[in-house]
């Protein structure tokens, strides 16, 4: 690490540059990005999957969200790395822009952030007098090797639409001298029916496309070459969504450039076919095998790590026909369970009586769309505080997967519901300190939908949207418990794929209502 910040330092200094952002993300602007790719981690140690550093000559300053507070202390070197803990409602671009310098310099790697984000920080800068430069390239990236692809078509019967139903959905307004680029790998994915299952984590495929008139080009890794070839040589107008292009890709286009309010392509894939919610109703009832199995597997067995644990959970992802994990599992134990994103797994941690084990996982199964639930289990019996805290989160995912949904419900008002429960119901020192949900499709993350108090969230939940409701609380001194199960909204009614049972030795029934009882009983308890 500490040639890496002389490496970025003198790279400051020979280019006149006094500050400078370095990402988390890729070319291809992925969230859950290999830490290989990862110049964030390259930097600055920490491992999370979101959070950037902003560099200085003297300073790094390292920002993360609720989620990641506990971890990014653990994992950087304070001497070095000063950490920006964000609270819910604050964003990161605003904390960013606030440490830059009046009159200074300012350099944006322009391939790893998107336009809209660009453009955000040239508004939140412009009365600061700071010079935003954008780099072509990466200074911290490393040659990484281009594997060949490992692209799978996923048939009909599990998209419930043919690409060229697709392409012909998406271009149906283009003219003959127009077209769209399409960056997003899950949207790419998604329009061709296509997944890469080699990777661990992902099956997106790394490519981009255009498409024309009835006309859909695909562009691996091997070939963006011939993408930029293509797009400097197109006479015409180029849709695009400056949410999902990066800085790079729109300066290539130029005054060509049309912008989408939102591709067309990211709207039709959030909501899913009958199809998608039929292949993931299966793939939802063996990821419910799947944690019940490791339920047992825990409770029989004695003197096991959370390694050990994780390692079974993957076999019986396997053996219950997941083609690769959707995500690193989390299996957390007493302290660990407080990290909302732990992700070590450690051999050393080892399960005793009276250990509380959160699991956050998922899997891929033949359709190339991802699940994701989390349950939290004790070994023995349950302490008072545990139950406490346990109840009252399952207290807010009961009440937001009853919300009186009506015309236009948003993400934003079930996450202000739970939120309800959770200032009704304060437990001291426990926080809640991320969003309710997240939508969930060929990435275990996709927009839309949202469910947070971020104005992201303050779009419609439309039928077949598929989203996850997770609400948690969390002490770095204790535990954290949080419950999730990924849902789809159907007729105006949420609607949970997750049947996966409910621990009744850790409810504490006093604390619940008439009505949560009833509602609990839609779900097993044992």
């Amino acid at each position: 690490m500490t040639n890496t910040v002389e490496y970025i330092r003198e790279f400051l200094k020979n280019n006149n540059i006094d500050f400078i952002l370095i990402n988390s993300t890729n070319k291809f602007l992925v969230e859950y990005n290999t830490l290989d790719e990862n110049s964030r981690y390259i930097l600055t140690g920490f491992s999370g999957s979101t959070g950037d550093a902003l560099v200085s000559k003297d300073k790094i300053y390292l920002f993360v969200d609720g989620r990641y507070h506990i971890q990014a202390d653990l994992e950087v070197d304070h001497s070095v790395v000063t950490v920006v803990k964000l609270a819910t409602g604050q964003t990161f671009l605003e904390e960013i822009a606030a440490r830059i310098d009046e009159s200074s310099i300012f350099a944006i790697v322009a391939e790893k952030n998107s336009q809209s984000r660009i453009e955000a920080f040239e508004k939140a800068l412009e009365k600061k007098n700071v010079n935003l430069i954008l780099l072509d390239k990466d200074p911290l990236d490393r040659e990484s090797e281009i594997k060949s692809n490992s692209f799978v078509d996923i048939p009909l019967k599990y998209t419930g639409m043919s690409v060229d139903e697709k392409v012909k959905a998406v271009c149906a307004n283009l003219n003959e001298n127009e077209a769209i680029l399409v960056t997003n790998l899950e949207e790419v994915s998604y329009l061709f029916n296509k997944r890469d299952f080699s990777r661990p984590y992902s099956t997106n495929i790394k490519a981009k496309a255009i498409v024309q008139k009835d006309l859909a080009m695909l562009f691996d890794e091997e070939n963006l070459s011939g993408y930029e070839e293509f797009i400097k040589n197109f006479d015409g107008k180029i849709y695009i969504d400056k949410s999902s292009i990066n800085g790079y890709d729109y300066r290539l286009i130029g005054e060509r450039a049309e912008v989408l309010e939102n591709s067309p392509v990211k709207l039709m894939k959030a909501v899913k076919t009958d199809a998608e919610i039929e292949h993931l109703k299966d793939a939802f009832s063996k990821t419910d095998k799947t944690i019940s199995e490791i339920r047992d597997f825990i409770n029989l067995n004695d003197s096991i790590s959370e390694f050990d644990i994780a390692q079974k959970l993957e076999e019986l992802y396997k053996k219950h026909g997941a083609k690769s994990l959707s995500f690193k599992s989390i299996v957390a134990k007493d302290k660990n369970s407080a990290l909302a994103h732990y992700s070590k797994c450690s051999k050393d941690e080892i399960i005793e009586d009276g250990s509380l084990i959160l699991i956050d996982s998922g899997a891929y199964y033949e359709g190339g769309l991802a699940t994701d639930i989390t349950r939290v289990f004790v070994k023995g019996e349950p302490s008072k505080l545990q139950k406490k805290v346990y109840t009252i989160v399952l207290k807010m995912f009961l009440q937001a997967y009853n919300f009186p949904c009506k015309t236009s419900t948003t993400g934003y008002e079930i996450d202000d519901l739970a939120r309800k429960v959770y200032s009704e119901n304060l437990i001291e020192g426990f926080e809640f300190n991320h969003g309710l949900g997240h939508g969930i499709g060929v990435s275990v993350h996709e927009y839309p939908p949202n469910l947070s108090k971020g104005d992201l969230a303050k779009v419609e939940i439309k039928d077949n949207m598929v989203f996850s409701i997770e609400p948690g609380l969390y002490n770095k001194d204790f535990f954290g418990v949080r419950l999730e199960n990924s849902c789809y909204m159907k007729e105006g009614k949420i609607n949970s794929f997750v049947k996966m049972n409910y621990e009744k030795k850790l409810i504490d029934f006093s604390l619940l209502t008439d009505e949560e009882k009833v509602w609990l009983g839609d779900f097993e308890v044992k």
